[in-house]
């Protein structure tokens, strides 16, 4: 049972954190983003297993989904096969290029037939990609396949 000593003690933490991490509050500012983008980035250097990694990484997509300076890029995205959509993201975020992949995926070659729709990740791929960025080999994989 919840005291009324740790209901607000809960209640004070969250106020410091949503002042120390505005976009945790639900701000829709740009700096706001920036800085927990680079916070997620230190936690994971640092402390990969500290649970405010999860909720930065939820309202940082979040803002990613509805800001208007990402409206572009999300309907170019929405229309890619989800595998190809994760290369370009991870390409996008990380400033990679076709060159960037020659341990997970191969040739540069063999990397510009994937992002032209030519040829398709296959499960080595996206596993090697997923151990090398830190995600679930399921973010490669749509669900309706």
């Amino acid at each position: 049972m919840m005291t009324v000593n740790s209901y607000e003690a809960a209640l004070h933490a969250t106020a410091t954190l949503i002042n120390a991490v505005p976009l945790l509050g639900g701000s829709q500012r740009r700096e706001d983003y920036e800085q927990a983008l680079e916070m997620v980035e230190r936690l994971i250097d640092t402390d990969d297993e500290n649970p405010l990694i999860d909720l930065l990484a939820k309202k940082i997509a979040d803002y990613e989904n509805t800001a208007p300076e990402f409206e572009a890029f999300n309907a170019r995205i929405a229309d890619l096969p989800r595998e190809l959509a994760m290369l370009r993201v991870i390409m996008d975020q990380h400033g990679l290029n076709q060159s960037s992949f020659k341990e997970e995926i191969g040739a540069r070659s063999l990397v510009s037939m994937i992002l032209k729709g030519e040829r398709k990740l296959t499960l080595e791929h996206m596993k090697s990609l997923a151990k090398r960025f830190g995600l679930p080999v399921s973010s490669f994989i749509d669900e309706n396949e």
